[in-house]
Order: C-alpha cells, then sequence, then structure tokens
C-alpha cells in the first residue's frame, strides 16, 4: 500500500484510505447524533413532567441553557455528517482532497485530522485572518 504521506490524496491507495477514514467518521457522528437526540429528548420529556416556569423557577434557566445547549451540539453533529456525505461525494468523483480555494491538495495530515475539510491550511486561515 502507498505511504499516504508521500502521495497525493488521489492515489487509489489513498482514496481506500481516506474513503475508510471518511467511513469511521461517519460512523462515529451517527452514534454522536444518537446520543445527543436521547439527551436531548429526556431533557424535553423530564421538563414535561414538570410545570417549569422558567422566570420564578431557580432551576428553569439552567434547564432552559441545557435544553439549548444539547440542541446546538446536535445541530453541530448533524451539520458535520452532512460535511462528511459531501466529502464522500467529492471522494467517489474524483474531487476529494483539493482545495476548493487555490486548488492545491490538501496535506494528508489535515485530512486526518479534519476528513470533511475543503481547504488547505493556507486558504483557511487566509479566509479567518
Amino acid at each position: 500500500m502507498t505511504d499516504p504521506h508521500d502521495a497525493t490524496p488521489h492515489s487509489p491507495d489513498d482514496r481506500d484510505s481516506l474513503r475508510r477514514l471518511l467511513a469511521a467518521e461517519r460512523i462515529g457522528t451517527v452514534g454522536q447524533i444518537a446520543a445527543l437526540s436521547r439527551e436531548f429528548e429526556g431533557i424535553v420529556q423530564a421538563n414535561a413532567l414538570v410545570a417549569v416556569d422558567d422566570e420564578h423557577d431557580p432551576e428553569g434557566s439552567s434547564t432552559a441553557f441545557e435544553r439549548a445547549h444539547v440542541a446546538s451540539l446536535l445541530a453541530q453533529a448533524r451539520q458535520h455528517l452532512d460535511d462528511l456525505d459531501r466529502a464522500l461525494e467529492r471522494l467517489e468523483a474524483g474531487e476529494f482532497g483539493l482545495c476548493a480555494v487555490c486548488g492545491e491538495p490538501i496535506p494528508w495530515e489535515r485530512l486526518e485530522i479534519r476528513p470533511a475539510t475543503t481547504t488547505c491550511v493556507r486558504c483557511a486561515t487566509a479566509a479567518h485572518g
């Protein structure tokens, strides 16, 4: 197998490695979504059992914060899943691993850490700098 550190993300061995990496990340994200969904439903059900008046109940504001926090984490996980699905589509189309801004290959180390990324470090830094 080709050493992914010595090859571009487009070699057949690299595509297989990247496909496995994306699939593993996707499985983990689906599990995270399931866990967060259960947690969110638990918060909602617990609040339904108690008449919570957020304005007058000292626990109401913390419960509302917890619900909002879990909802935010759930939205982020769902967005990450969408990003992973788009990355898999780019991989199958032969477009994965190239920076969407400059067109240069994205280093393997960056893809290992952020498999759904669409930009190289230089372009990502420039966009946020």
